[in-house]
């Protein structure tokens, strides 16, 4: 055993990943409900989200890349904000990814059951478990190639609908009785149906979409070449912001009255049933089980980077920080996938609650973390002090600024909302639990260590 990570991602696997993390359930499944909150007016949403997500992502590119030594971008936490912000945002990080796992393992028992509707929610969770650990305990070049294949499924299904709806604008078609034309995004009540409040309604469903896009920030410690490969990943992020999530939305209100989006089913079952594909709906359900189990695979590798690197800062057991002859963080690979189990008994119990819960505290624990992360970078950028640094930050300081007043903007609307409430009031007790542990347990064992 040794506490090293090899560097088997290939550069397929980081713009591969970078590409996976950007599309989530939270498109394929989300977008019906967020277009009946905004109408238009979500492409705009989308596009504003981007945006901020992108300088999010810039930040974490240019921290990594200052010290490549680090094996993730926690590591920076700790240098600029300290050991006790390293243990909660550490902590927080893997709550982010186990309950985001914990949400997709749900949804995939849902998934399952249109073939099989036999099958219970919390059986599928079990057997999804064992198999995505068993693929990554193999090694982490087999989690990359994993996730290489969910996201190619995942952006031939978005280029399938755009290529369709390109199609069908061309042509003048109708579908389900509906003229395909670009009058239909404002035919409807206008590009504001709902008014700038239904903008703002949708923004926290809309951040949910774009959860786990820092994830490939988390791969610097196993990438082969990070210095050309991150950089790629990132600066490409606005093609594929523009491409999958508004494009998609374009096609989807130019083919369809955005009044007409079904909120109970994916909007790309929609288009594809009214186009007469009669397989539209299996196809699909296959596309959307892919994209929550990209999200159960990328957690199980995501979680157990965190734990890596919080045993090695003496955060965790040391016995979490140790990896094998295949530099595979076995310890804590199986030690993150058993509590991934909580959500089996979950599931046996409340199968129809569940969902809505776990989804929120995953959206507010990944919203304070970009929040960290962009004044982490704002430290790093004070220290350096006007010096010439690799993949500098596009309009600092003042980038920094308005990101985090956007995310904080998004955390205060998720106050308004009942679902989301609950799981800004449990994040709340999340963060002061972790800090009472901090300072009764570990900081007296640092204090020792010294």
């Amino acid at each position: 055993m040794n506490n090293e990570l090899s560097r088997s991602l290939t550069h397929r696997h980081v713009q591969m990943i970078a590409i996976g993390g950007a599309i989530g359930t939270g498109l394929f499944l989300g977008s019906g409900t967020a277009i009946q909150k905004a109408g238009p007016a979500i492409i705009l949403a989308y596009f504003i989200a981007g945006i901020f997500c992108f300088f999010m992502m810039r930040a974490i590119g240019e921290l990594i890349l200052s010290d490549l030594s680090k094996n993730s971008f926690i590591e920076f936490v700790r240098e600029y904000l300290g050991p006790r912000f390293e243990f909660i945002v550490g902590w927080t990080y893997w709550l982010c990814w186990e309950s985001l796992a914990m949400a997709d393992l749900t949804a995939s028992g849902i998934y399952i059951r249109y073939w099989f509707p036999g099958i219970p929610q919390w059986l599928t969770a079990f057997w999804i478990i064992v198999l995505l650990l068993a693929f990554n305990l193999l090694s982490v070049g087999a989690f990359g190639e994993l996730e290489t294949w969910f996201s190619s499924i995942k952006v031939l299904a978005i280029l399938a609908l755009i290529g369709t709806g390109v199609v069908l604008l061309a042509m003048n078609a109708k579908v389900g009785g509906h003229n395909v034309s670009l009058s239909n995004l404002v035919s409807y009540g206008g590009f504001f149906p709902k008014g700038f409040n239904g903008l703002l309604a949708a923004f926290p469903m809309v951040i949910f979409a774009f959860t786990g896009i820092e994830m490939v920030g988390l791969t610097s410690g196993e990438t082969a070449d990070p210095k050309r490969d991150l950089p790629q990943a990132i600066n490409t992020l606005p093609i594929r912001i523009g491409l999958f999530y508004v494009g998609s939305m374009f096609v989807l209100m130019c083919i369809y009255p955005w009044n007409q989006i079904a909120t109970n089913s994916s909007p790309f079952v929609q288009v594809f049933s009214g186009i007469g594909i009669k397989i539209a709906a299996g196809v699909i359900n296959f596309v959307v089980l892919t994209a929550a189990l990209s999200a159960c695979n990328s957690a199980i590798f995501s979680t157990s980077r965190t734990l890596f690197v919080l045993a090695n800062s003496g955060q965790a057991s040391k016995k979490l920080g140790k990896s094998n002859n295949r530099s595979v963080p076995v310890n804590a690979l199986v030690f993150s996938s058993v509590i991934l189990f909580v959500i089996v008994i979950l599931n046996f119990f409340l199968p129809a609650a569940i969902f809505e819960i776990i989804s929120g505290i995953a959206t507010v624990s990944f919203v304070f973390i970009w929040i960290v992360l962009v004044v982490c970078h704002y430290k790093y950028k004070k220290r350096c002090k006007g010096e010439q640094t690799l993949f500098a930050m596009p309009l600092f300081p003042v980038s920094n600024w308005v990101t985090i007043i956007f995310f904080l903007a998004v955390l205060i609307l998720l106050a308004f909302s009942k679902s989301t409430l609950m799981s800004l009031l449990f994040s709340l007790v999340w963060f002061a639990c972790l800090g009472a542990v901090y300072n009764f347990f570990i900081k007296d064992s640092e204090n020792e260590t010294r």
